[in-house]
């Protein structure tokens, strides 16, 4: 069997790590800090908007520390196993832990719902029942809520051109901009004409705005478990074209899976002539995943026609 490792590639969130990490943990105080602030602040305020958006905050606490764990685990298991010398100690995780990053998206997903759903809820229980709101002091904390957002999204801005998982945190970020924003304007109208039923509308609206981004985040996160080929790679398409390498007469068991964000690999069995190079054939097979699929940690099997055994292995 002949691997073409991606490692030289593969532990992206490792190199993130150096360049990133102080920034990440710059936006994680200020958000974890002001959750706890706009959280208390909604129950002394009797405002669903800012349990809401709370709420919310504690999801983009949860997302970056996700990114903070990510980037750890990846320079601690950056390259298990690499050095071939089988000395004791070795990880017996051969992957790294990267696929704790999308158990914790799949969680985080899990607890997105939760919230959405409390907050729709509430607030369709509160509409016509609305308690009485401190609109002032309402509109206080939004406001800063508002300018921590902004300082966390500023923080992320760079990172989030360079690392998925730091894009991810980032567009947490800026989700909650948006609903730091609705409570600000909930608020006003409360304060200057009284309007107390804007309160669970504009809850309810972000309750609503974090569920289609939720969905999104779950079912990309369980497709990830299931092991499913990445959405961009059509597998009979990419059979055809490695069944066209000169010299192949034959393919089975090709698999395609995503083991984090921007790390995929593909593994396949390629059934040769006898008198064919293959050398040449895993050249070839190698260049077409990473130029037609960006994979660049692909594992062929090349073996001769005349091989027997392989088909014996029934899943």
């Amino acid at each position: 069997m002949s691997d073409n490792h991606g490692h030289q590639h593969g532990p992206n969130l490792a190199r993130a790590g150096a360049k990133h990490r102080n920034r990440l943990l710059g936006a994680f105080a200020i958000i974890g800090t002001f959750f706890v602030v706009e959280a208390v602040a909604g129950v002394l305020t009797n405002s669903l908007a800012l349990l809401s958006d709370a709420g919310h905050m504690l999801t983009d606490v949860i997302g970056l520390g996700m990114a903070l764990a990510a980037i750890q685990l990846a320079n601690r298991f950056a390259v298990p196993g690499d050095q071939g010398s089988g000395e004791p100690g070795r990880s017996q995780h051969t992957f790294g832990l990267y696929r704790l990053e999308i158990l914790a998206a799949f969680v985080n997903a899990l607890l997105l719902f939760a919230v959405a759903f409390w907050v729709i809820i509430e607030a369709v229980r509160r509409v016509g029942n609305t308690p009485a709101l401190l609109g002032t002091e309402m509109l206080t904390v939004a406001v800063f809520g508002l300018v921590a957002n902004l300082v966390a999204f500023w923080l992320l801005r760079d990172g989030a051109e360079e690392s998925i998982n730091i894009e991810g945190a980032y567009l947490e970020v800026m989700a909650d901009l948006i609903g730091s924003v609705g409570v600000i304007i909930g608020a006003i109208l409360i304060e200057t004409l009284g309007w107390n039923w804007v309160d669970p509308v504009i809850g309810a609206l972000i309750g609503l705005w974090i569920l289609p981004r939720t969905w999104r985040l779950g079912r990309n996160a369980v497709r990830i478990l299931l092991q499913a080929a990445p959405e961009n790679v059509d597998l009979d398409a990419l059979h055809d074209k490695l069944a066209g390498i000169p010299g192949v007469v034959d393919i089975h068991d090709l698999h395609v899976w995503t083991l984090t964000s921007e790390m995929e690999a593909a593994s396949a069995h390629l059934v040769t002539g006898e008198d064919v190079d293959g050398h040449g054939v895993l050249d070839r097979a190698r260049q077409l995943l990473h130029e037609e699929y960006g994979i660049e940690h692909g594992t062929f099997q090349v073996e001769p026609e005349s091989h027997r055994g392989c088909h014996e292995v029934t899943w």
